[in-house]
């Protein structure tokens, strides 16, 4: 890749590298099977921390809190501060984003 952050082709259409780097890393965090276990976990008990997920999912604690960390960054799950804990919690509305995306692509 060149070191343009926008490609004008000759037709007009505009390519904005950075905007295409964000959108591949949104795709990616869902694109993962233990991403998309978490996924259907915290659906199914909202407001759960990370020692139910990993115990549940049998993990590791830190390969549990690096995919966390990779789904929060992307807007999947929001982290919920309650005292001394953190519960997670999926973005319905971020999901739901996704999904319109992946239908617009393979139309």
């Amino acid at each position: 890749m060149t070191d343009v952050e926008v490609l004008e082709l000759s037709n007009g259409t505009k390519l904005d590298y950075d905007l295409l780097r964000k959108s591949s890393l949104f795709l990616r965090a869902i694109n993962h099977p233990l991403r998309q276990k978490m996924i259907e976990l915290i659906d199914k008990e909202p407001k759960i921390n990370v020692t139910k997920i990993y115990v549940k999912l049998r993990l590791e604690q830190s390969v549990a809190s690096q995919h966390l960390a990779i789904l929060r960054n992307a807007g999947f799950v929001d982290a919920i501060r309650n005292g001394k804990f953190i519960h997670y919690a999926i973005n319905h509305q971020r999901v739901t984003q996704a999904k319109s995306l992946i239908e617009s692509i393979n139309q």
